[in-house]
Order: C-alpha cells, then sequence, then structure tokens
C-alpha cells in the first residue's frame, strides 16, 4: 500500500511540476479502495456535488381506439427497461470492458485514473479518459441536459476542469444510488449507434431481440459499441461494421482475460457473424398505418396549449416524454374509409380524394383517409401534406366546399322561423338588387349587382326549402341567404366549427352560401356531425388519453356546446335526409338506414363534394386536384378507371361516402332521426304539398357567371 501512494504522490507532484491541476484527478471519492483519499479529497476541497438528472427522452407510443400500436414519436429512439430486463452476460460484457472494478471503487477507479493521468501527463493532454461507469452516466446526462451547442461543447470538452466537476457531481451520485441503480441507469443512457438510445433500443435495433436475450456475441458487440458508436456505426456500411467487429472480440478477449468467460466460450463467440439486422426504427408518420391521423395527432399536440404553455414544452412532452397516447381513430371505420375511396380513386390519379368521419355528440375523429400515399416521392404522387385536414394540423389550402355550406343557410333559415315547405319563386339567374343587398359581419355593403349566379341545370319557378334543398338550386339560395342575412348564415356556420383550412378568416361574400371557402373534410364532417347531434357542437377531437412515464393517466373529455337548438337540426335533418331519394343523391341512393346529407359542386366543376350524417356518424368526402383546382378542373377526365365527362358532388364522394358509411356502421343498431316538431315546421318533409310562397324582392335573371363565385349544378 505504501509503494502506491508513493507512486500516487510522485505522479501528482510531476503534474504541479508540469503546472497542470492534476492532483484532483486522481483523488477518488469515498467508497471501496478509495476510502483512503477522503481526506486528500476535503483537503483540496472535493465536493459531492448534486447531479440534476433530467428524465431521459424516451419514445411516445400512439394507440389506436382499441389500443394496437400506430405510430411512435421521440427525440431519441430509447426503451427505458429495469436491470432485470437485462441479460446476465450484458451486463458482464459492458462492466468488463468499461469499468470492470465497478462494483469494487468508488467515483472513480483509482487504477484506471492513475494509468490516464500518467499517459496524460506524458502526452501533454488528455489523451486517456480513464473514466468510471459512474463518470460516463454523469456525462451523458450532461450531455443528454445540454440545450445549446455551448453546453453540448462544454459536456465534451477534453479539460481537468470538466473532469473535476465530472468527479464531483459521480462522488454524489454514488452516495445517492446503489451500484446495480448506477449501472441501470448507465445502460439506459447510452448510445450504442444506428440511432439507438439505451440497450434495450440497441438490441432491438441491431439483432431483433430485447436486451433480455441478448447471446455473449449479441452483447459483447453492443458493449463494444459504446466506446466510439459514430466510428462502429452498423449502418453507416461495411467499413463500420468491420470495425464493430473487431471491437467486440475486444471485448472477448477481456471477458476471457477476466475470467467471466472461458476462452472456448470467447473463440466460439467471436467465429459468428455481426448479425447486424437493421431492424428499422419505429416513429414518425411515415411509417405509421394512418400517417394523416397520424400528423393531425402531432400537430395537435404541438399547437395545443392544453399540453404545454410553450412550442419547445411542448415538443419536449411529445417527442422527449415517454407517453402512451390513446385517440380516437377506429380501425373498423379507417379500414372502410381507405377502401372505399381505393374503389373509385386510383393513387395514380390526378385528383385526390380524401375522407374524415366524425362521431356526432363526441367530436371524435373516427377516420382519416385519403387516396395516395403520404411521403415525398413525386414519382408515385404521394402527398407531402395532410389533405384530410387543416394547415394547423399539417394540410395545405383545402378546397373550396361548394353546396355542403347551403345547409348553413337552410338551418338559418328554419331558426329564423320559415317552416320545412316555405320558399318563393325563383328565376334561373339572380342578380343582388342593390349594393346594400348583403352586409358580411361587419356591416359593409358588399352585394355585386353586376354579377349573375346561375343554375347550371334547371329553371326557376316556386322552391320551398326542401325542394331547393334537393335540387341545390343555386338562385334559390342567394334569395334565402338575402332573406335571412349574410352575417346570420356566417354566425351558424362558425357555431358549427367553420373556418378556413388555411386559417385565413372566412370570405364573406354573397356567395358565401355556395361554398366559395375552401375546406378540409375533418372541418366540414365536423360541423354535420353536429347536426347529427341535434345541434350539439363538439371540437374535433383525437387524442382520449395520455398516460404518461410514471403511468399517471390524464383523460380528455369532449369540448361540446349546444349550438344550434335542437328541433332546428331535426327538421333539417328531414329534408337533408330527402336528399337521398328526391334529390341531387337519388341516382346513389341511400345506406340501409336514417341518412341526411348535402353534395358539393364547385364552378364549372372544380371540386366535389359530399358531406353526410346519421345520429351515430357523420363524414365528409372531397375531391380536387392538388396542382391547383381552377386550373385543374374535374371535366372529361378518367377517374379510378372511370370516364366522366363532369363530376360533381354524387359522382365520386356521394358514392364513397355511402360504401364507406355502409361498412363502417356495419354491426351498428340503426338510430333514427328525432322527428320534426311539425307544429314549428310543419314536419311532413317530402309527403307535403307546397305552402303557399313568400316572396322576398328578387334579383334579375341574366347570364354570365365569374369563376371567382363558386356554386353548384341543380
Amino acid at each position: 500500500m505504501g509503494s502506491r501512494l508513493s507512486g500516487i504522490a510522485r505522479l501528482t507532484a510531476a503534474a504541479v511540476a508540469a503546472g497542470v491541476v492534476t492532483a484532483a484527478i486522481a483523488l477518488p471519492a469515498v467508497g471501496g479502495t478509495g476510502a483512503m483519499f477522503v481526506g486528500a479529497s476535503e483537503d483540496l476541497g472535493i465536493k459531492p456535488e448534486e447531479l440534476k438528472e433530467p428524465p431521459l427522452a424516451e419514445q411516445t407510443t400512439v394507440l389506436d381506439a382499441d389500443g394496437n400500436e400506430i405510430a411512435w414519436f421521440y427525440e431519441q429512439y430509447r426503451k427505458t427497461v429495469s436491470l432485470d430486463q437485462v441479460a446476465e452476460v450484458m451486463k458482464k460484457a459492458i462492466i468488463s470492458i468499461e469499468d470492470y472494478r465497478f462494483y469494487e471503487h468508488g467515483a472513480i477507479d483509482i487504477e484506471g485514473t492513475m494509468r490516464a493521468l500518467a499517459k496524460n501527463l506524458a502526452s501533454g493532454g488528455i489523451a486517456q479518459g480513464g473514466s468510471s461507469i459512474t463518470q460516463q452516466y454523469v456525462k451523458q446526462v450532461l450531455l443528454n441536459s445540454a440545450t445549446s451547442e455551448k453546453e453540448k461543447n462544454a459536456a465534451l470538452e477534453a479539460s481537468y476542469a470538466r473532469k473535476l466537476k465530472e468527479l464531483r457531481y459521480a462522488m454524489a451520485v454514488e452516495a445517492k444510488y446503489t451500484k446495480d441503480e448506477i449501472l441501470e441507469k448507465y445502460l439506459n443512457i447510452a448510445y450504442f449507434g444506428a440511432g439507438a438510445y439505451g440497450v434495450e433500443a440497441a438490441a432491438q435495433r441491431f439483432f431483433g431481440v430485447s436486451a433480455s436475450k441478448l447471446t455473449l456475441s449479441q452483447a459483447a458487440t453492443l458493449a463494444g459499441a459504446v466506446q466510439d458508436p459514430n466510428a462502429t456505426d452498423p449502418n453507416l456500411g461495411k467499413k463500420q461494421r468491420a470495425k464493430l467487429l473487431d471491437r467486440r472480440n475486444v471485448v472477448l478477449n477481456r471477458m476471457a482475460e477476466l475470467k467471466k468467460i472461458t476462452q472456448e466460450e470467447a473463440d466460439a463467440a467471436k467465429s459468428r457473424k455481426l448479425g447486424y439486422k437493421g431492424t428499422p426504427i419505429p416513429g414518425g408518420c411515415g411509417t405509421s398505418k394512418y400517417p394523416y391521423f397520424c400528423m393531425y395527432v402531432r400537430n395537435e399536440i404541438l399547437s395545443n396549449s392544453d399540453f404545454g404553455k410553450t412550442a419547445k414544452a411542448r415538443e419536449q412532452f411529445l417527442n422527449r416524454g415517454g407517453l402512451t397516447i390513446k385517440t380516437t381513430i377506429d380501425p373498423k371505420m379507417q379500414k372502410a374509409a381507405e377502401q372505399a375511396i381505393k374503389k373509385h380513386v386510383f393513387a395514380s390519379d390526378n385528383p385526390v380524394a380524401s375522407e374524415a368521419l366524425v362521431q356526432p355528440g363526441t367530436g371524435a375523429i373516427k377516420a382519416m383517409a385519403a387516396s395516395r400515399a403520404y411521403g415525398t416521392n413525386k414519382r408515385k404522387k404521394e402527398m407531402s401534406y395532410n389533405v384530410v385536414a387543416d394547415a394547423v394540423h399539417g394540410g395545405g389550402v383545402g378546397f373550396q366546399a361548394g353546396s355542403t355550406f347551403k345547409t348553413f343557410t337552410l338551418l338559418t333559415a328554419l331558426d329564423q322561423g320559415m317552416k320545412i315547405n316555405d320558399g318563393f319563386t325563383v328565376g334561373s339567374g339572380y342578380r343582388a338588387p342593390y349594393y346594400s343587398t348583403f352586409k358580411n359581419c361587419k356591416g359593409e355593403n358588399i352585394a355585386d349587382p353586376s354579377h349573375t349566379v346561375t343554375n347550371d341545370e334547371g329553371g326557376g319557378g316556386f322552391k320551398s326549402l326542401a325542394t331547393g334543398t334537393w335540387g341545390s338550386v343555386n338562385t334559390f339560395f342567394m334569395m334565402l341567404e338575402q332573406k335571412v342575412g349574410l352575417c346570420s348564415v356566417v354566425k351558424t356556420a362558425k357555431s358549427l366549427g367553420i373556418k378556413r383550412s388555411d386559417g385565413l378568416p372566412l370570405q364573406e361574400f354573397s356567395t358565401f352560401t355556395l361554398g366559395i371557402n375552401e375546406m378540409d373534410p375533418v372541418t366540414v364532417a365536423n360541423a354535420y356531425a353536429a347536426i347529427g347531434a341535434r345541434g350539439k357542437y363538439c371540437a374535433p377531437m383525437a387524442i382520449s388519453s395520455i398516460k404518461d412515464r410514471n403511468g399517471k393517466v390524464t383523460t380528455y373529455k369532449p369540448k361540446c356546446k349546444q349550438a344550434i337548438d335542437p328541433e332546428v337540426t331535426d327538421a333539417a335533418a328531414n329534408i337533408l335526409s330527402g336528399v337521398f331519394t328526391k334529390g341531387t343523391m337519388r341516382g346513389v341512393g341511400g345506406i340501409g338506414r336514417p341518412a341526411a346529407g348535402k353534395t358539393g359542386t364547385t364552378d364549372s366543376q372544380a371540386t366535389a363534394w359530399f358531406a353526410g350524417f346519421t345520429p351515430d356518424l357523420a363524414g365528409a368526402v372531397s375531391i380536387g386536384d392538388p396542382r391547383g383546382a381552377v386550373n385543374h378542373k374535374l371535366n372529361n377526365i378518367t377517374i379510378g378507371g372511370r370516364y366522366y365527362g363532369s363530376v360533381f358532388g354524387a359522382s365520386i364522394p356521394g358514392p364513397i361516402w355511402k360504401d364507406t358509411m355502409i361498412a363502417a356502421l356495419k354491426g351498428v343498431p340503426p338510430t333514427d332521426f328525432t322527428p320534426v316538431n311539425s307544429s314549428r315546421f310543419g314536419g311532413c318533409g317530402s309527403s307535403c304539398q307546397p305552402r303557399q310562397p313568400v316572396e322576398p324582392e328578387q334579383g334579375d335573371d341574366g347570364d354570365g357567371f365569374d369563376v371567382r363565385f363558386g356554386g353548384e349544378d341543380g
């Protein structure tokens, strides 16, 4: 012992003579054979310093409504495991090569540090680390806690100051935890290469097994990788794999030298091939079964203050939190939407069809599907944005919703006291009689008496709320909007969650009722779901619960309000159900249960929609060309292998919606709509005889149609 002390003293003296403050590095913390240096450590002021240990960045897992994994988010691909979930041979391998006296010494290994110190003195700098596993853990904590490049560089710099700081932290760590706890923490924080953090993720990434199933050869490979994981990253190529193989054999030789394994076992393991499998790292919406819904969930968390006060906090919550997020998506309904779209629209078609399903009364999103795959491969016509959702949730500008907006004017008229068979006579064209005919919600006159709205098909005559809706008569709805007030219609739409897909303010022009605003299927489906819920509007909901890394579960309830008088929506549902039997969907037919809906086709067939609902499920389908709907209209076009002279709401969106709903609701008992209050609304719907017409001031007939005003054929 005396000779060892004198040796240390000589090294320390040499270090001081060289002008380098190295004495502190040679002084271990309490514990093991380092106990004799406690006094010297205190003399030099080396005191334990508490190490802040933020939770490790852990993988967040996203589940569907049935509990199946559908997506993963993470800053670092890591799966934290307890020490008893790690194979014994893995523990032996990592200790043998990194710190073979780990269970015998304190915060640092005296002998290892002395060897490193001697070499450092000879080289005039930090040539060898001599770090214990505890010190390596400290270094990784500091590196993982760094929030700036400056902090990262400080955690990695080759300096005695950094070593001294690590030692102080290591002393505190050794006092706070058992050796097994430290080893467990180290195995979970270490980077092994190939994007894998922690031994469990590395075992799965490298060999497709859990850490508990690692063989001797595999364990030695992972133990060898931690020294320089970038240089031995097997995912980078043959050169790096060769280095990793050499490093594995070094570990096996060391294990045999320390009698942890026999030489025969080492030789047998060295004869094996590397065996790297490169199991794909799960994660990101590009690898999800439901990429568009995945994007919605991700952006919901990143944009919603419910999940963090700042954007940075929300990002860390998602990517580092180790969460288990249960969502609302229903695999059966999702499959129904995907198959229905695939039947009618091919991925290779220029137009793209997209659909969202929403549950009335909760706002729960049950499906989000599109005809094209999500991705960046332009040759395969993949979509690089969320075509089913708004810009806040990763979407784009959307498509004009066409005559699906007439429903909001219908609701407004019913709410203002009109009956189902009230109406008026209209012509084949509508022109505002004077500038003050329409006022936006700022009270500004926005009517354009020089512009004429026409019906693409059908003429004028008496139209009631019912027949005007069934025929989707443009001139009727312009007059109806004039009667009830543009701002009132806008307020009705907003009360049902209507907002532009691109996030800009709604365009409050006189043709608002004809659907001139760009929408996304989630927003439209959710608005129609509120009608199905008898006027109860619920914000779109994708997340039902989140379990944090400690097992605490937070449940998220629907955010709902009564937006419209239930009896008004009953009357609207009564009228809209006639769309399937007497209106624009009569050629497509119903779904074998009570249902209501509205077609939508914009000017000259730039885009086409169908939105519909039952009391159990609502959905909206859109189709348009993402290259630019105005310049790439749906005329004289082949879609899904079928030629169309012109595409209307009932041509493709309607059949997609029908096929989806039949499959999605299979096995679900049908729910009837609430009967109409006949004393208030007349109640008899399509069986009624028309009432006497109500004649508001009409606009002049005319011809010509400005493209910017949108609209649908009758």
